[in-house]
């Protein structure tokens, strides 16, 4: 019977390490034994990972191609391990023959209306979304930041910069709506640009433009000279 592995260090744990280290730090056997989750049958999940890639003759593409009921027959795994096993390589697959998006790339306040206009322009509320740019201007995430009642949608730094943070952003674009169906920037998305520009400066993480979609029109804080 193997000791368990609450017995290892917390720090040479499988699913510790990943979070510390990230996953591609893991071995084959420690990435299987997480999907395990838990061992079984007096067998860690490590012990019972290392034995079902010996069924595969170490090769994980082989272990894929194994009929659900070899892996049943392996000590430790039962349905549930099994169905986890089976979901993440018909995962792994289907990841496989995905195209890559295509790269969306900003260059001007154009391509952010392109971007948002169609899903803003007639909403009733205002929403407040944030794109994530890498070093390249290209679109890293888009993200909803907040939504509001009518003509109000308060925003503060913290939620949008938290986002672009854990993005690895180069820069940051915001964009919101006016339900109203003019774009002029209020006092109230003065104020807010003027707060994001001061933290991106803080966080050397820069806010190149404020768009405000309109109906069909829009308006750049930037272009403006308000930015």
């Amino acid at each position: 019977m193997s000791a368990p592995l609450t017995a290892l260090p917390q720090a040479e744990r499988p699913r510790e390490r990943l979070w510390s280290l990230g996953p591609a730090a893991l071995t084959t056997v420690e990435l299987v034994a997480i999907l395990l989750g838990t061992g079984g049958g007096g067998r860690t999940s490590l012990d019972i990972a290392g034995r079902l890639l010996e069924v595969g003759g170490g090769s994980l593409r082989r272990l894929a191609q194994r009929p659900c009921a070899e892996l049943l027959q392996a000590d430790g795994v039962g349905p549930g391990k099994a169905g986890r096993l089976l979901a993440a390589f018909e995962l792994g697959a289907r990841l496989s023959k995905e195209g890559r998006p295509p790269v969306q790339r900003i260059r001007e306040p154009e391509d952010v209306a392109r971007l948002f206009q169609a899903r803003l322009r007639d909403l009733q509320v205002e929403e407040f979304h944030l794109l994530a740019l890498d070093s390249q201007s290209q679109v890293l995430r888009e993200v909803l930041v907040t939504r509001g009642l009518l003509n109000s949608s308060l925003v503060h730094p913290r939620e949008v910069f938290r986002a672009a943070i854990a993005e690895a952003a180069a820069g940051i674009i915001v964009v919101h709506n006016h339900p109203s169906g003019d774009p002029t920037p209020s006092m109230e998305d003065r104020t807010v640009t003027r707060q994001l520009a001061e933290a991106g400066r803080l966080l050397d993480l820069p806010l190149y433009d404020h768009v405000i979609i309109a109906g069909d029109r829009f308006a750049s804080l930037a272009t403006l000279g308000l930015l």
